[in-house]
């Protein structure tokens, strides 16, 4: 069995059928990329994975079924979202913020460990340790968002639109920290419309469209692909 894997999965809001039996698995130890438009559905499989929404069909991460469990002990279990709105606490500081991401955590020592790695990976963060979520610009707040999921020692972290509305700067920060935690061997499930993006990291990928998978495949074969080529990375 792998590590994250989806089996049929359905999710509806009322009459409207978002996720339309969507299934894939992710290994330990790889990024796996999912693209797609505005409104495909992304989020909603985030969402049904983190226990934020009703879904039906099977996902089970590690072993364990996760339609048994609560969202906060999936997290406790080392599956870690962070999710597209970031949900900062917009008047706690960087240091503060960062500190709320391992409040299950006992071992000390180890959120010493792990902040003092957060700062080595965002040093921009490390600079406004004390500056209010709320005052920072928005790639800042992105870095401090995958920050405060790195403090709760994912073994697993789910990324949504880590991109999205930033300056290509800020995204090269980010690429450059996606490539530390991987080389780290960190798991890391990546939904993006910024396709180019989730190709660079990715190596498997999904694409879907309203609720459904339409291709899947390795980022060589979706490099490869005409369609993808011309629709969602602008090549021709």
């Amino acid at each position: 069995m792998s590590y994250l894997e989806l089996e049929d999965v359905h999710v509806r809001y009322g009459k409207a059928h978002a996720l339309k039996g969507i299934s894939l698995s992710v290994e330990r130890g790889e990024i796996y990329g999912v693209i797609g438009p505005n409104g495909a559905g992304k989020t909603t499989m985030l969402n049904a994975i983190a226990g934020f929404v009703e879904y039906e069909g099977d996902i089970g991460y590690d072993g364990v079924d996760l339609a048994t469990v609560s969202p906060q002990q999936i997290v406790q279990n080392g599956l870690v979202y962070c999710t597209e709105d970031r949900d900062l606490f917009p008047f706690f500081s960087v240091h503060d913020n960062l500190l709320m991401g391992a409040q299950f955590r006992d071992d000390r020592d180890a959120v010493q460990e792990d902040l003092d790695m957060v700062y080595d990976l965002f040093p921009r963060l490390d600079e406004r340790r004390t500056q209010e979520a709320e005052t920072m610009s928005g790639g800042e707040q992105q870095m401090l968002a995958i920050g405060r999921a790195l403090m709760s020692d994912p073994d697993m972290l789910m990324l949504d639109e880590p991109t999205i509305g930033l300056a290509p700067v800020i995204i090269q920060d980010i690429s450059d920290a996606i490539e530390t935690l991987q080389e780290e061997g960190l798991t890391i499930l990546l939904a993006e419309q910024n396709s180019t993006f989730a190709l660079r990291h990715a190596e498997r990928l999904s694409l879907i469209e309203t609720g459904e998978i339409e291709l899947a495949g390795t980022s060589e074969e979706f490099h490869d692909n005409e369609y993808v080529r011309e629709a969602y990375v602008g090549i021709h």
